[in-house]
């Protein structure tokens, strides 16, 4: 099924239960109305393919473009990310950064930061640089707490799915830092859409069931719009699906496991109990001793990606 006719069979789901989920804070044909309005929106505007995010920058677009042949070189790719100052020091951030520069030899030359961190690593700062660059626009000043909090949390997972993916076996670290970083852009979407119907912004719970419901197959559909690879969008639309069968690991695996773990990281401890019935911790051969370690003793390498991402 096609991510239209998901958001489309999730909007009638959404309508037949809405008196349930969101009728607390207004009355209840308000809150139904309000809802079933915004959702019907969303999948109008998945239908339509119209899944863009406001200030979206065009060189981030351009990088994209560029990188869909991977046999360009170094030096086109350096010309792009040259005429943005921004992107080019995020670019030289990644590649100086402890998770990707081994050696801790400095890298100031764009190019040998491009030839050094890979095709992935380039896009992971393209999009790093174009979230950045949304959070700042003026037409979401109003929402940059909730935009600044989505940031945080998709800097954390990215740090820890490059941690995790550099420690299994048959997964690219890279495509799931990427990933990562990207495993809630449909929550920014959905903010950036909500807060310009004030009435359903401030119910809590309905826009919690909202965010819920449609941000995994929002943001799988941008992810879609933007051409990224098939497995990164895979990922972003299914890493909340602790049931989802498999039998070698993948980016979604790496994706499921590193939100589950953000959510408890400087609490070890509490962490066992809820990796249990998660099939993903299984496929990448990951017990609670190994997650802990992760979280324990990489935590230098992750606040440095976290810092390079612009966390």
């Amino acid at each position: 099924m096609d991510p239209a006719s998901r958001m489309m069979a999730g909007e009638l789901q959404f309508a037949s239960q809405g008196a349930d989920k969101v009728a607390l804070t207004v009355s209840e044909g308000e809150a139904n109305g309000i809802a079933f309005q915004f959702v019907a929106e969303l999948a109008q505007e998945v239908s339509a393919g119209h899944v863009e995010l406001p200030a979206f920058p065009d060189v981030a677009m351009r990088v994209r473009k560029v990188l869909a042949d991977e046999n360009v070189g170094a030096e086109q790719i350096a010309r792009i990310v040259g005429s943005e100052a921004g992107l080019a020091a995020r670019v030289l951030a990644l590649a100086n950064s402890a998770a990707l520069n081994r050696s801790g030899k400095p890298i100031s030359e764009l190019r040998s930061a491009i030839s050094r961190i890979g095709h992935n690593n380039v896009r992971t700062a393209a999009v790093s640089f174009a979230i950045s660059q949304l959070r700042r626009a003026g037409e979401l000043r109003p929402i940059i707490k909730e935009l600044e909090a989505l940031w945080k949390e998709a800097t954390m997972v990215a740090a820890l799915s490059h941690a995790i993916g550099s420690r299994c076996q048959g997964v690219n670290s890279d495509e799931a830092m990427l990933g990562g970083l990207m495993h809630n852009v449909g929550k920014i979407y959905i903010l950036a859409r909500a807060h310009k119907h004030p009435a359903l912004f401030a119910d809590v719970k309905a826009m919690g069931s909202i965010m819920r419901s449609w941000h995994s197959n929002i943001g799988k559909a941008i992810i879609e719009n933007w051409g990224f690879a098939e497995q990164i969008a895979d990922a972003v639309g299914e890493h909340e699906n602790i049931d989802r069968r498999g039998v070698l690991p993948d980016v979604t695996d790496v994706l499921t496991v590193a939100a589950i773990m953000a959510a408890f990281f400087g609490q070890e401890a509490d962490l066992e109990l809820n990796m249990q019935g998660v099939r993903a911790f299984t496929r990448l051969g990951l017990d609670n001793e190994k997650c802990a370690h992760i979280m324990r003793d990489c935590v230098d390498e992750i606040a440095a990606l976290r810092t390079a991402l612009g966390d």
